[in-house]
């Protein structure tokens, strides 16, 4: 349960064996290709190597087109998978297996191909449906849309504003040009849809008449013909369309039995992509290949076994204190501590040079997330739903360490809801009392005495409970001084540790001693003097001249507020341990109320399926703020990079040994 050993490889090998080794080091799965940045910033031996293609531009690009392919497919021809339905598994060897891979990547372009014909015959639908649409208001006219003139007049088909006056615009018209006729067509809530008709020598008159109402020419006097048959052309070519759609769509749809191909063929190119990515990262001269990387120290005996097979030489070394920055990190927990990694790494990974926090925050992350829950109930229901994932969908990742933490936080939300008398709320007392007829007292002692709370109750015991969350807290804030001591012992700063730790431990331990008023000499605090001393001397220790005055200032100004601070965060804890029993109450009241069956089910089913939901996120915040800013800030140091070696990555498939 720690932060995974990594030792520093450095490899020349045979040019010619190049694509084989890289084969075998991402079947082996243990090694990190590291960037040649640092290589080639070394001016001697820059100008000797070079950085060669391994085509992973084209493997992105078959990959891209893959998993297109299989999101056209997956929308013409949806396939029936199971809510829980486990990804199926397959061989290692099935997977780098390239035999299919030609025909499958042609069978994707033709899909894609296909799928781009659908696409440009749908833009050209939109087309012709806005054409129909501006046709709509001029089917009642029946004459030539392109009709623009007579022998002696000229035509135009227009709009203008639906709030504006014809009659007003008209008899404008008559007393600028004469002989004018504006004919109204049609009329939405927009627009008027006219016709005009004006002498052809009184052209100019009549637009700058036209112009000052916002007469606008409509597009469809561009078509041949009538309105209607204009509109019967485009239905029609709108039904072609269609009928060319529906046969583009079965040719996809007769694709589905080559659905499982392409999703092993996508986890195949996948593994293609991150073989050709890390062949880029390799340097080269013209007989040999150079790369540095880093693996884990315990697996160092595979590694060698696998290199011997290959003309290469390689060694390996520790990382020096000045390369921590860039080692890798690898967190190795067991079952209980592992579910923590996707706290961790939302958060950011520890630095190589410090602790793995998963074992030393799980006992508390757990024990908090139950209290703030604290229902039989709900830990129930957290179990259920975790086992049933985990044994159904068998995910794997991050998605495994949710429902494998979702689990373990049932566990305590079920012991801390039978300490405290919660099961969904009151559910007990109030279906007695509501539907039986059975008043709470009368229920069976060992009921009576669980409703009540063994050990307390959230609503009863608010004080009790807000000390105890503080208790909590303070004891987690202490754990975090304590590994923050361990740790600095192990470097040899073991003085670090008692002067920044330590004066606060005989601070609190005189505070203690104080309240209990044991250990006084004469009256006074002997051992909180000796802290506060300690305190004083530790802080301005490495200070010079009147930086001293300020460091011992700021180091009992940030202890005193950072530590009241941090132990009153802990409150939180009672305030949503508060809150969830409260409000799982009220919706078994708002249920009870009607006094039916029926209505109390429908409300206790839609209240605490919103309880339990924002429970399930608020409870995980919170506990994630307590644990990253309170806890994590006495120790932890951060800046970790993620080890992310050469391996068969899959999406669709689970590989199987």
């Amino acid at each position: 349960m720690a932060i995974e050993k990594m030792k520093k490889l450095r490899l020349v090998a045979v040019k010619s064996e190049r694509e084989e080794l890289l084969k075998r080091l991402m079947l082996l799965g243990c090694v990190e290709i590291s960037e040649p940045d640092k290589i080639l910033d070394d001016e001697e031996t820059a100008p000797l190597l070079t950085r060669e293609s391994a085509g992973a531009s084209q493997c992105q690009s078959e990959y891209t087109m893959l998993r297109e392919a299989l999101q056209i497919l997956d929308k013409y021809a949806p396939a029936k998978t199971g809510l829980l339905s486990p990804k199926p598994e397959i061989s290692v060897q099935a997977v780098m297996n390239d035999r299919t891979l030609e025909k499958t990547l042609e069978t994707a372009k033709t899909i894609n191909l296909t799928d781009d014909k659908i696409r440009r015959i749908e833009v050209e639908e939109s087309h012709v449906r806005g054409v129909l649409e501006s046709l709509e208001p001029w089917k009642s006219l029946d004459m030539p849309l392109d009709l623009s003139e007579t022998a002696s007049c000229f035509l135009l088909l227009g709009v203008i504003p639906v709030a504006l006056d014809l009659k007003t615009i008209r008899a404008e018209l008559d007393l600028a040009a004469g002989e004018c006729e504006l004919i109204s067509v049609s009329d939405d809530k927009d627009m008027h849809y006219l016709l005009l008709v004006a002498m052809k020598e009184k052209r100019q008159e009549v637009m700058e008449v036209l112009r000052k109402y916002s007469f606008a020419q409509s597009s469809v006097s561009e078509l041949r013909g009538t309105a209607d048959e204009n509109i019967a052309k485009l239905t029609k070519q709108l039904a072609e369309h269609e009928k060319k759609k529906a046969e583009l769509t079965a040719r996809i749809a007769a694709f589905k039995g080559e659905r499982d191909e392409l999703k092993l063929c996508s986890d195949r190119m996948l593994t293609k992509l991150g073989q050709a990515e890390n062949g880029e990262k390799l340097l080269c001269t013209e007989k040999s290949v150079i790369f540095e990387g880093w693996f884990p120290a315990k697996r160092e005996k595979e590694l060698a076994s696998l290199l011997s097979k290959f003309d290469c030489a390689w060694e390996a070394d520790d990382p020096a204190p000045d390369e921590y920055p860039e080692v890798p990190v690898q967190l190795t927990n067991g079952r209980a501590a592992r579910p923590l990694n996707m706290v961790t790494n939302m958060y950011s990974l520890p630095a190589y040079d410090n602790v793995d926090p998963n074992p030393l925050m799980a006992p508390f992350f757990i024990l908090f997330y139950g209290a703030m829950m604290a229902d039989v109930g709900y830990g129930l229901l957290m179990i259920a739903v975790s086992l049933l994932v985990l044994k159904k969908k068998k995910p794997s990742g991050t998605t495994r360490d949710l429902f494998e933490l979702m689990f373990e936080g049932g566990i305590s939300t079920l012991i801390w809801g039978f300490f405290t008398g919660g099961f969904f709320g009151n559910l007990i007392p109030t279906l007695a009392e509501s539907f039986f007829n059975t008043p709470a007292d009368a229920l069976p002692q060992w009921l009576q005495a669980f409703n009540r709370g063994i050990l307390f109750n959230p609503l009863d015991d608010t004080l009790l409970v807000l000390v105890g969350a503080m208790v909590l807290g303070f004891i987690q804030v202490i754990t975090g001084t304590v590994i923050s001591f361990v740790e600095k012992a192990k470097k040899g700063h073991v003085m670090d540790g008692v002067w920044d730790e330590g004066s606060w431990w005989v601070i609190f331990i005189g505070l203690a001693l104080m309240v209990l008023k044991v250990g006084n000499v004469g009256g006074v605090p002997v051992v909180l003097l000796l802290g506060c001393l300690m305190l004083i001397i530790g802080a301005g220790r490495n200070a010079k001249g009147f930086g001293k005055i300020t460091a011992v200032f700021g180091a009992v100004y940030n202890g005193v507020t950072g530590y009241f601070s941090d132990i009153l965060s802990y409150s939180r804890i009672m305030a949503l341990m508060l809150a969830g029993s409260v409000i799982a109450q009220v919706f078994n009241t708002l249920g009870a109320i009607p006094g039916n069956i029926i209505v109390f089910i429908l409300i206790f089913l839609i209240g605490h399926t919103l309880n339990f939901g924002l429970n399930l996120l608020g409870c995980y915040v919170h506990d994630l703020r307590l644990q990253c800013l309170e806890y994590f800030g006495k120790f932890y140091k951060d800046g970790g990079r993620a080890f992310k070696p050469m391996s068969v990555n899959t999406e669709y498939y689970d590989i199987v040994k």
